[in-house]
Parts: structure tokens; C-alpha cells; sequence
């Protein structure tokens, strides 16, 4: 898949998903993926920090062909070398990871590759790579715990985002079904949504309500 393909995926559903295997409800990954997939989504990143490197690769490469069987992209959260090894569409790096220019000559021109910014000056330096990087992500909007540490930026730099971005852009951190609608209001319209959906008993309804509350 060109980044090209991989980015009309970002934009053909509003909801992105991320796996939490710990906030799952006893579920693995590959069930609650495939809930999300079924649920219409095009877009999973793979994010599981605390697994060993073979335990991430097992799971990855099945995740890979599940992804590939309904025609979803799947990225890989930090690790370039996992992104590689099972031919990803794309990887997700942090503003503390390798920097963006050196991700792109290992993964070369067909990987997307996502950044995470939390200020304005850090959207203004993904700008300047907008030929490198093919979206943001804008966060922590709300609290969350799976980044109990970040700082919540709010919507001021939703809206910040949604007028000075040089590339799509998806916001995170906190959203759910009862304040993705604020979100949208505020200039998005791509959301990542984590443990609202990994943690829901039923995560296609889930996945339902969030849609019908960006149609208010």
C-alpha cells in the first residue's frame, strides 16, 4: 500500500483505534481489533509497551493479515523495526523516539509515519517535515490514563491544530462517546479512541455511539 492508500484510510472513518490489551476486559488484541474492524474502522495502531519483542512480533503478524483481510491500515506505535519486520503500512513515533527524517530513510517511501505533538511549537516543527510526516496527533485533549503523566492541552490546541496544521491530524487522549462531539466543535475530525472502546462489553455499539454523536 502507498502512503497515498494508507492516508485515504486515515480519512474514511472518523474514529481511529488503538489497542490496550491491559484495559480490555480479559480480551486479547486480536479480539478486540477484530470487534473494531467488523465496527467499520480503517485505522489500528498496535500499541503494547510493555510486552517482550517476540510476544509483540507473534501478535503483530497475525494483526497484519487480520487488517489486511478487511482492508485497514495498520501502524505500529514507536517500534520501527517491528513496522519493518512485518511490513506494516505505517509507524507512530513520539516526540522522544527517533526524529522523523532518520524513521523515513529506514522505513523508506511507502510508510506513513504519524508524529505526537502537545504544544503549538512542536505542530510549527512537524510543519517544517511535512514532506516526512504524513499526519499528527494533537493530545492529551482530556486526562487519561494511558498517559496518566501528560498534560491535557484542551481544545485551544484542537483548534490551533485544526487551523495551522500542514498535514491531517487526529486528536487523542480522553475522548469518548460523551465529548467527541465538543472535540469535533472545536476543528477535528479524526479522533483516536482507546480505552472507551477496549474497555466497552459490546465495542461495535460502542463504536456506533461515538459515530452517531459526531451527527448530532
Amino acid at each position: 500500500m502507498t502512503r497515498q492508500e494508507t492516508m485515504s484510510l486515515f480519512n474514511a472513518f472518523p474514529i481511529y483505534g488503538i489497542t490496550a490489551e491491559k484495559d480490555s476486559q480479559g480480551r486479547s488484541n486480536y479480539e478486540v481489533v477484530t470487534a473494531m474492524l467488523k465496527a467499520g474502522m480503517k485505522f489500528i495502531q498496535y500499541r503494547e509497551k510493555t510486552k517482550s519483542g517476540l510476544a509483540r512480533y507473534e501478535e503483530c503478524v497475525k494483526l497484519r493479515e487480520l487488517t489486511a483481510k478487511y482492508g485497514a491500515a495498520f501502524i505500529i506505535d514507536d517500534f520501527v523495526d517491528l513496522a519493518l519486520a512485518v511490513k506494516a503500512d505505517g509507524v507512530h513515533i513520539g516526540q522522544d523516539d527517533l526524529p522523523p527524517e532518520v524513521v523515513r530513510e529506514l522505513v523508506g517511501e511507502d510508510m506513513v509515519i504519524g508524529l505526537s505533538t502537545h504544544s503549538p511549537q512542536q505542530l510549527q516543527a512537524a510543519n517544517q517535515k511535512q514532506n516526512i510526516i504524513d499526519y499528527i496527533g494533537v493530545g492529551p485533549v482530556f486526562p487519561t490514563k494511558t498517559k496518566a503523566t501528560a498534560q491535557p492541552v484542551g481544545f485551544s490546541y484542537v483548534e490551533y491544530a485544526a487551523g495551522n496544521s500542514a498535514v491531517p491530524f487526529v486528536a487523542i487522549g480522553g475522548i469518548k462517546d460523551e465529548n467527541i462531539f465538543q472535540v469535533w466543535e472545536h476543528g477535528a475530525r479524526n479522533f483516536a479512541v482507546v480505552t472507551d472502546i477496549t474497555q466497552a462489553d459490546d465495542i461495535e455499539h460502542k463504536i456506533q455511539n461515538l459515530i452517531n454523536n459526531l451527527k448530532r
